[in-house]
């Protein structure tokens, strides 16, 4: 990730509650879902990248009005049945640790902590395979004009607006790049260097011993430390009615463009055919060293053109003269009008690798039985005197948190 980029990410702009949105869209007329449209594009090196595209999915069961939109990209490494799993596996994990009877907002505030307990679930039924290939996951939910980006690993998720600023919804766990993901590892006891070859001279990125993973964070990966861990960066945020375009892409992609290059070679383009010039775009410039795998996603405003436009130069040069600035907070004046400008509020973000710190401290309790429902695997479990602290978790899931905490010596899952 460039320095530029990394700047991006640590401007954050007042979080806005999810509430306060939805009541707007009511005021203001602003009720209407938008239209997504989708591409994708690869081309495989290895055969290790998946991809999950289901955009017309029902929260509530033969209900249309509930429908919302997954996207998602598995880059696997060390073979692919890490990948496949979590594509098969993944979403109904997520799913099943929502509680049931939501309404929309409710759903919408509950997903964040869904979205880590989903993943950490997945990596625990994988390892419990024992097998030792692992993934990177980007996940993206799109409901309305809400989005919420989970991820682990080094593919990426960007928002382009009508306005041409580029936003990272994603933060990369690369130990090269990410010093804060370095410093986690190593006082959690492992070790991060680079590769040592005949004579001592050291080449490569930097890895995370054992195992030599240049990833802070995956799904599986059962044969490095358990500080390599599956808690998701999480993001969440609302566009206005203005709509927006997601890259969502493989590292095969990043490694030979940055975000505002892939963003601006496949502008004025309909979906399907960006995800295309995406892929060839960064063929032409490194060549094919890696899996690379796009998916393009346009939400586009109810009753206006598919294609989004090419911003005009006076907005581009206006935003380049506010330093960091990614997120607008104008409101839209009238109901039913695009916005002169493309806004984007944030909800939602938090990347810590605690788990205490992602699931809370709910009890959900079944008043029938006395037991409570594990807030990462939804299993059932009788209360103790162990299970006091922190989120309620059943013993295994427990000693999944501790282990990645560095709470105990590193061992097979």
């Amino acid at each position: 990730m460039s320095e530029k980029e990394t700047m991006k990410m640590k401007t954050m702009p007042p979080l806005v509650p999810l509430g306060t949105l939805i009541g707007r869209e009511l005021r203001h007329g602003n009720v209407e879902k938008p239209t997504i449209n989708y591409g994708q594009a690869a081309l495989a090196k290895k055969g290790e990248d998946y991809f999950l595209i289901k955009p017309d999915f029902l929260r509530v069961p033969e209900d249309p009005s509930t429908s919302f939109s997954v996207f998602a990209i598995f880059d696997g490494h060390n073979g692919i049945s890490a990948a496949i799993f979590a594509k098969e596996n993944l979403l109904n994990n997520i799913l099943s640790a929502i509680p049931q009877g939501c309404d929309r907002e409710e759903w919408l505030q509950a997903l964040p902590r869904a979205l880590v307990a989903g993943f950490v679930k997945t990596d625990i039924e994988f390892q419990q395979k024992g097998e030792t290939s692992g993934t990177t996951v980007t996940f993206v939910v799109i409901d309305g004009w809400t989005i919420t980006v989970a991820s682990v690993g080094d593919s990426r998720c960007i928002l382009d607006t009508q306005t041409g600023v580029v936003s990272l919804l994603t933060v990369d766990h690369r130990l090269e790049e990410n010093v804060e993901e370095r410093e986690r590892v190593t006082a959690s006891g492992g070790e991060v260097g680079r590769l040592n070859i005949f004579g001592g001279n050291e080449v490569g990125p930097l890895r995370c011993w054992p195992g030599g993973l240049c990833l802070s964070r995956s799904i599986g990966d059962t044969d490095v430390g358990e500080f390599i861990v599956p808690i998701p960066h999480v993001k969440q945020v609302k566009l206005s009615n203005c709509g927006g375009r997601l890259i969502i892409a493989s590292d095969g992609i990043w490694d030979a463009l940055s975000s505002d290059m892939a963003a601006q070679c496949c502008r004025g383009l309909p979906a399907e055919l960006a995800a295309k010039l995406v892929v060839k775009e960064a063929l032409r410039s490194r060549g094919l060293k890696d899996d690379t795998t796009c998916v393009v996603v346009d939400i586009i405003p109810y009753g206006y053109p598919a294609i989004p436009q090419t911003p005009k130069k006076k907005q581009n040069l206006l935003t380049s003269l506010i330093p960091g600035k990614r997120f607008h907070n104008s409101l839209n004046k009238e109901p039913n009008k695009l916005s002169s400008v493309g806004t984007v509020e944030e909800l939602f973000e938090e990347g810590s690798a605690m788990l205490a710190e992602r699931l809370g401290k709910d009890l959900a309790l079944n008043s029938n039985s006395g037991t409570f429902r594990c807030a990462v695997c939804q299993g059932n479990e009788a209360p103790n005197d162990e299970l006091s602290a922190g989120p309620m978790l059943c013993s295994k899931c427990s000693r999944k948190k501790d282990a990645m905490e560095g709470k105990r010596a590193n061992v097979g899952h």
